[in-house]
């Protein structure tokens, strides 16, 4: 079996995932009789390029060192769009690692849309399509035969969606608790030592895990778009963005980090969601729990979910929410997933 791939979209994501791939060509090969050739990498900073019988990975990532750019790498097709590269490789497996977009969903939408119609399977982190049309991209795929997957849209590489859909599999899950957003954590676990809002921030930016523009984190859209992604594909929901009640972390001042603290009490920015009579009422804002809970000894950067279910009790995953490595490795596992097991 040899796959060949197209990568739409060639940042910190895009290139985990091919370097992990590239990294693991042996493994794929012996354990699971997988190999795979990187035909064609489109994206509209780095430059598009495609070659039919497969890219030289190495020359790929020398290049990105040494210029930041592939527009010398040696082959005839170059410079195709993203659409373009869809509608035209031979690739077997569209990789869909643009940014997110709530709005509309674009250009990640368009990508899969077109992808999956070509009979194309999709792995993607793109949280925006998945928010926000994930009910009709899942009939697009059934129609066309083909595999959509998103395992790295809610915690990166934690595989939250595979533990609560293959795992627990035959238990109903009731009710969903969690910490989605490692940026807003680490910055109120920073602000649980003792700093203010804007230095936690500030320490944040440093260190990479905000952007310039912390807006999605701290007002919390980014855990916004995950919960509506949990909502429709654990709970069997409909709901869209503006149905979640957000509050993200910007009013959550030093005074009201230490009258927790007095009370036995951590302010974390919690997901719940829940289901009551068919109707699922979802929301994103700081709360005062319970020292002694797991959630409120999660801390830094890292992630976590508490499902509840009618069989098990609570089942709990902890785990990385970001990083080039980890996020790479959710599109790892869903292209392992799609050609060794049946959707």
């Amino acid at each position: 079996m040899n796959v060949k791939i197209a990568s739409i979209g060639f940042g910190t994501v895009g290139q985990g995932f091919v370097e992990l791939l590239n990294g693991k060509k042996d493994y794929l090969s012996k354990k699971y009789g997988i190999s795979f050739s990187v035909v064609a990498i489109s994206d509209p900073i780095k430059g598009s390029i495609y070659d039919p019988e497969g890219l030289d990975l190495n020359k790929v990532f020398l290049l990105l060192k040494e210029k930041g750019s592939l527009q010398d790498y040696p082959c005839t097709n170059k410079g195709w769009d993203s659409v373009k590269t869809i509608e035209e490789s031979n690739a077997d497996v569209i990789v869909e690692a643009t940014p997110t977009n709530l709005k509309d969903g674009n250009p990640g939408l368009t990508h899969i849309r077109k992808a999956l119609s070509l009979k194309k399977h999709v792995i993607s982190t793109n949280k925006g399509p998945v928010a926000l049309a994930y009910s009709k991209l899942k009939q697009l795929a059934k129609e066309n035969g083909v595999s959509f997957r998103f395992e790295g849209t809610v915690l990166s590489g934690t595989p939250a969606l595979n533990l609560s859909l293959e795992s627990l599999a035959g238990a109903h899950v009731q009710e969903i608790r969690g910490i989605l957003n490692g940026t807003t954590n680490f910055i109120l676990t920073e602000m649980s030592k003792g700093k203010a809002y804007e230095e936690a921030l500030k320490i944040a930016q440093q260190l990479g895990y905000a952007e310039t523009d912390p807006t999605a984190d701290v007002e919390g859209w980014d855990a916004v778009a995950k919960t509506v992604i949990l909502s429709n594909v654990v709970m069997g929901g409909e709901i869209r963005v503006e149905d979640v009640k957000r509050e993200g972390i910007t009013n959550i001042g030093k005074s009201d980090i230490d009258k927790a603290k007095e009370r036995g009490k951590v302010i974390k920015l919690i997901a719940s969601i829940a289901k009551e009579n068919g109707i699922i009422n979802a929301k994103v804002s700081p709360e005062e729990i319970d020292g002694g809970e797991l959630l409120a000894n999660v801390n830094g950067v890292l992630n976590a979910l508490v499902f509840k279910t009618d069989t098990l009790g609570e089942v709990s995953i902890i785990g990385p929410g970001a990083g080039r490595k980890e996020t790479g490795f959710s599109l790892l596992t869903d292209f392992i997933h799609i050609f060794t097991k049946k959707e």
